[in-house]
């Protein structure tokens, strides 16, 4: 029987949404394919009952007792020992800052394709992985299969597919293996970073800024909103563009898609490369001047004005509600 196997990344004894997203994946391909799903994390602690919660017919833990950080060199040789002798059919991994590190790594040692930063996918009827990706800055689309080599490797944006829950019984093996003993690199130390610029595809609400707010310290008022809101902040591609915010921020079709259950759009238009990244998001508010700005079409809540007007009252609203 041909395997789909799905890296599960971890951190914190958590499992990434974007790896339960592409459990919920190659469930629905498996069916097409007629193949198992495996579920692969390499992490010196159990997390077996978060991951059988979605479909994964076997999940193979690989552990360390002395495993502290991830590390490109452990992960990628621990990972390729496992897959180089009995290759699965596809394997998914999250476009993550791990998961853009891990696979090309991986996909060199085991000779074979990778398309990243893929935003759809399907299968042929021959059973190919059709791997879409926004191609020359976001302007078309590419399909892109690989035919000659196995896996079929892909890394997916977060936030594309919506992670759904399905109960098995999977197979379980827990496989310990030795940590390298030449390593070319050692982390010291990992320190969380702010937490209004957290991954914000993890995050439940986003108050993110366009090129409506004229200028980079508008950004410090929606930093203010999204503390109110235990929520992070996000940016559209001009604003990132201005040099307003940071890349890494970025929601759209060239930066980071996103459901989280609030949206607050400042000041952003709804260019179609940026909605293509957050439509799907379970409550869209947005404040802008012009009323016949795109983004009220698929705005839940419309607000028409200044964000330097209506910004500062929702936060004195929620300031007032906390009393």
């Amino acid at each position: 029987m041909k395997e789909i196997w799905v890296y599960i990344e971890t951190f914190n004894k958590k499992v990434k949404k974007v790896s339960l997203e592409l459990l919920t994946k190659a469930n629905e391909l498996s069916q097409k394919l007629s193949a198992k799903v495996v579920a692969v994390y390499i992490d010196k602690d159990d997390l077996d009952d978060t991951i059988s919660k979605y479909g994964a017919d076997k999940i193979v833990h690989l552990y360390n007792k002395d495993l502290q950080f991830y590390d490109s060199q452990i992960y990628t040789n621990a990972l390729y020992n496992l897959i180089k002798d009995d290759r699965p059919h596809i394997l998914l991994i999250g476009a993550t800052s791990v998961g853009r590190d891990l696979a090309p790594r991986l996909a060199a040692k085991l000779n074979t394709g990778l398309t990243a930063d893929c935003t759809q996918l399907d299968l042929d009827e021959d059973g190919l992985l059709l791997q879409t990706r926004p191609a020359f800055g976001g302007n078309i689309m590419a399909t892109i299969i690989c035919p000659e080599h196995i896996p079929q490797m892909a890394t997916v944006r977060p936030g594309i597919f919506d992670a759904k829950k399905l109960e098995k019984i999977p197979e379980i093996e827990k496989i310990e293996f030795e940590l390298e003993k030449n390593c070319t690199t050692k982390t010291l130390e990992i320190m969380e970073k702010n937490s209004l610029l957290k991954d914000i595809t993890e995050s439940d609400v986003i108050v993110a800024g366009g090129r409506g707010l004229s200028k980079k310290e508008g950004f410090d008022l929606l930093r203010d909103l999204a503390k109110e809101l235990n929520g992070t902040i996000a940016a559209s591609r001009a604003a990132v563009e201005a040099g307003w915010a940071p890349q890494e921020i970025q929601v759209g079709q060239t930066g980071k898609t996103v459901k989280p259950k609030i949206y607050i759009a400042c000041g952003i238009s709804g260019a179609i490369q940026h909605i293509a990244g957050m439509k799907d998001s379970k409550c869209i508010i947005a404040i802008n001047k012009d009323k016949n700005a795109p983004i009220f079409k698929i705005a839940d809540y419309a607000i028409v004005g200044d964000v330097y007007e209506v910004v500062p009252k929702l936060i004195e609203k929620l300031r007032v509600l906390k009393q």
